[in-house]
Parts: structure tokens; sequence; C-alpha cells
């Protein structure tokens, strides 16, 4: 792994890396993923320290989808985009606009912060249950029902705020067409994508 980063590695953290997986819009494991862990450069993982300290503080752990996301990876979604539809993940991910449309809303780029290693897409679970947090809509569900501020009842709606409010005040900013999507405002290589890896 590049020498700036490492894999995330803390207390209360969870992870369920998704694209090394077949649980994700594309429907298998993508490339550049041979392990399921989640990877970052050193500063993400240290700001997401603070963030567990603070969540824990609200009753939550996080429970990290993606972080560093290798170029091939990205490569990959965008072949993708190019094949016929499948029903069931179009369903479940993108219902309402077509995986071209993916790309021209915003929800999937052909150069993705994630190659940068400072952008994570996380969510909330309850510390003493260990169920996650009511969210109104899971990850990657490409839809404006994702959006911060959209109308997802009272209690995803909360949880939203809660999630923001810490990845906010540990120096991150949010991505206001995802909920679960957040960036170091600070990132230490915000013109460089890397193609390394995960494994």
């Amino acid at each position: 792994m590049n020498a700036g980063f490492a894999f995330v590695d803390v207390p209360g953290v969870r992870w369920d890396a998704k694209y090394a997986t077949w649980d994700n819009f594309t429907g298998k494991p993508v490339d550049g993923y041979l392990v399921n862990r989640i990877a970052g450069t050193r500063a993400l993982v240290a700001a997401l320290e603070m963030a567990q300290e603070k969540a824990e503080s609200l009753g939550f752990g996080l429970l990290l989808w993606d972080g560093y996301r290798p170029q091939r990876a990205v490569d990959c979604f965008v072949r993708w985009a190019a094949q016929p539809e499948d029903p069931a993940t179009k369903a479940r991910f993108h219902p309402c606009i077509t995986r071209a449309e993916m790309f021209e809303q915003g929800y999937v780029a052909t150069r993705s912060g994630h190659s940068r290693g400072s952008t994570v897409d996380l969510t909330l679970y309850h510390l003493d249950t260990g169920e996650l947090a009511e969210m109104g809509g899971g990850h990657d569900l490409m839809d404006p029902i994702s959006h911060h501020g959209a109308p997802v009842g009272p209690a995803a709606t909360a949880n939203r705020q809660h999630l923001c409010a810490i990845m906010e005040a540990c120096g991150f900013r949010r991505y206001d067409s995802e909920w679960w999507h957040y960036t170091l405002v600070d990132e230490p290589y915000p013109d460089t994508y890397f193609d390394f890896p995960v494994g």
C-alpha cells in the first residue's frame, strides 16, 4: 500500500466494503478490491478516530462502506455503465434513472474523490443493539431521497443530521446528493488519483 495510506483500524468502527462483495450496484466484486477492508490516507484514519469518539458520545458507532477506491474500480464502473440493465440491481440502486444518468446526475464519476484517498461512505449504528440507524434509504441508492434535506421521516432525518454534525465537526464536508458521502476538507492528495489495489 502507498506509504501515506493505511487500513482503517479504529476501535468501534465497523466496515462492510461493498465493492469487495457481490452486494453493490454492479452486482459483483469490483476491480481493485482484493480484500473486504477499508483503506484511506492516514489523515482520513485520524479524522475517523475523532468522528468515532463523537459518535460514541451520542450512542452511535460508525460503519464504513467505502474509503479509498482505486482508479481501476472507477474504470470498471464506466465499463459497467455501457452494459445492459440488470432489473434486480436497477430496482434497488437506481430505480428511476438509467446507468448513463447515474453519471450525468453526479452519483457516479469518471474521476472519483474516493481515488484521492480521503473520502468515505459511511453510516451510523446503535451501540446498544448493533443495529444500523434508520437513514431513509441505503448505500448507493441513486435517487433524490438520498439527498441531504430529502423528506425521509423524523427518525431518519435526525440520524442524517447526527452523522452530518459528527463528520463536519471532524473536518469533513458533505456531498449534497449522497447522505453517506464525506470528504476531508484538508485532504493530503487533492490532485492525485491513485490506482494501487486495496489488499
